[in-house]
């Protein structure tokens, strides 16, 4: 994921808080409150979904929105069952990005 597009693509919006990789993004969930979660599957050191796994076990309220370039269907099937609200296919358009994140707030 281009990091820096997709920051400027939400912060209009919204605070927009980055993490380099799994690693990163689980120490930041310790410390900050986060109310949403863009995953992409391949990331370094921990992948998406293994960053998931490990989230759950004390963010598990807070909505992930998985971002692939991948084209394999069982990676958008396996996000889902463990409990992604949504996911997007890179290269996204701006606008989708920012209506999928949209819709997911409106949920709550």
């Amino acid at each position: 994921m281009n990091l820096n597009r997709t920051k400027f693509i939400l912060s209009k919006d919204y605070d927009v808080l980055l993490a380099e990789s799994g690693i990163d993004a689980l120490a930041k969930l310790k410390e900050v409150k986060i109310d949403m979660v863009l995953l992409d599957i391949d990331m370094p050191r921990m992948n998406g979904m293994e960053t998931f796994e490990h989230m759950k076990a004390f963010a598990a309220d807070i909505p992930v929105i998985f971002l692939t370039a991948s084209g394999a269907e069982e990676d958008v099937v396996c996000a889902v069952k463990l409990g992604a609200v949504n996911y997007l296919k890179k290269p996204f358009r701006p606008q989708e990005l920012l209506k999928r994140v949209a819709q997911e707030f409106e949920k709550r």
